[in-house]
């Protein structure tokens, strides 16, 4: 494709993408060839081209095309890769039979164990990989709690824990489940205080490290490789965890009928989980390379119209967004500053999928695409 072709499509889409939004300035070069800036201003990134068929991708203005053109290396993208990824709606998304395709492994396969493979298909990635991204204290894959914008993500790893275990009330000799063990985080900081927890998880990997990890520390904590719709304890517990699992549990009647056959009167449950206000809009490259199968990020007033036909009260609710932003916007830097071990290690193709997801999970939190709650439950 000339070069000429490509600058006029993204043009014409430039005049009327911004014709009602504040204009966003950017340039695209092609190896060889100086550089085109589309709008005023000094760009806040330059998308290179790199092979014909990122080119290609460009001139269609079609999102996915565009992604798995950066992950192949046919695209480059140098200067804020956030900024770029704030006006992804600048390309199209519409591929109505990828969204159908999102489904139909859970009917045929049934849901247990549609829901085992699509968290293997993100988990189960070598346990070295996340910890080159995640914080050092706790290895915490969801949002930390920060007092100000510019606090290391250690401490506000250690404060979400704090407010998890003060939320939930519990104590040295108190049993706890956590839905999702994740790499420990909870577990470790939770059993360090006497108290007993139970940690369920579908990933292989995430049960060798976590039952590594306690094997180590030698802490009172039990690994269970089991679906929570299928896990059926000797003794309801004390309090249940809850920390960015409730997208992988969507129907939400039935994770409260669990979590109330699981708990003691009583007992509480903390959640957090990111949100969108529609179920199934999250956009095809995220669906296909990140998070395949049903999993959805929650919706509040679903989930909150289940709970109220549900025996549990909710006892609060607290806007997480920027705690999200500022977490993914970390994890992100990090991921970056580690870029030539991640590629030696685990090869291009990962690092760029990670770059490409976590810069844009800050880019949809700080824009509000995305938004995130903390809540807290309890069975009278």
């Amino acid at each position: 494709m000339a070069a000429s072709q490509l600058v006029n499509a993204l043009q014409r889409r430039y005049d009327t993408f911004f014709a009602t939004r504040p204009a966003m300035p950017f340039a695209v070069a092609t190896v060889g060839t100086p550089a085109h800036t589309f709008g005023n201003g000094t760009p806040l990134f330059t998308i290179t081209v790199r092979d014909p068929r990122g080119a290609k991708a460009l001139a269609a203005l079609d999102q996915l095309g565009v992604a798995v053109a950066y992950l192949q290396g046919w695209l480059d993208v140098d200067g804020d890769l956030a900024a770029a990824l704030k006006m992804r709606a600048f390309f199209r998304d519409f591929h109505p039979a990828a969204f159908v395709g999102r489904f139909l492994p859970a009917l045929w396969r049934g849901r247990k164990e549609d829901d085992r493979r699509t968290i293997s298909h993100h988990y189960d990635e070598d346990s070295d990989f996340f910890l080159t991204f995640l914080d050092t204290r706790h290895r915490c894959y969801t949002e930390g709690v920060f007092a100000r914008d510019d606090e290391p993500l250690e401490d506000a790893m250690t404060r979400k824990m704090d407010l998890a275990l003060e939320a939930i009330g519990v104590g040295p000799g108190d049993r706890v489940l956590e839905v999702g063990g994740g790499w420990g985080a909870f577990a470790e900081h939770a059993a360090r205080r006497g108290v007993r927890v139970t940690t369920t998880t579908l990933s292989v990997e995430s049960e060798r490290f976590l039952t590594d990890l306690f094997r180590r520390e030698e802490l009172p904590v039990r690994v269970v490789r089991q679906h929570i719709f299928a896990y059926r304890p000797d003794e309801r517990y004390d309090a249940i965890v809850n920390m960015g699992v409730t997208e992988h549990l969507p129907d939400y009647r039935t994770t409260l009928r669990k979590y109330a056959e699981l708990l003691r009167p009583g007992g509480r449950v903390y959640l957090d989980a990111l949100a969108m206000r529609r179920k199934h809009i999250a956009s095809t490259f995220m669906k296909r390379y990140i998070y395949p199968g049903a999993s959805a990020p929650l919706l509040l007033h679903q989930y909150l119209r289940q709970v109220a036909r549900s025996p549990f009260e909710l006892l609060s609710v607290e806007d997480d967004r920027h705690n999200y932003y500022l977490t993914c916007r970390e994890w992100a830097r990090r991921l970056d500053e580690r870029r030539d071990e991640i590629v030696r290690r685990w090869g291009e193709p990962l690092y760029r999928r990670f770059r490409l997801f976590l810069w844009g999970s800050a880019a949809g939190f700080d824009t509000g695409l995305v938004q995130a709650y903390r809540w807290v439950l309890r069975l009278p």
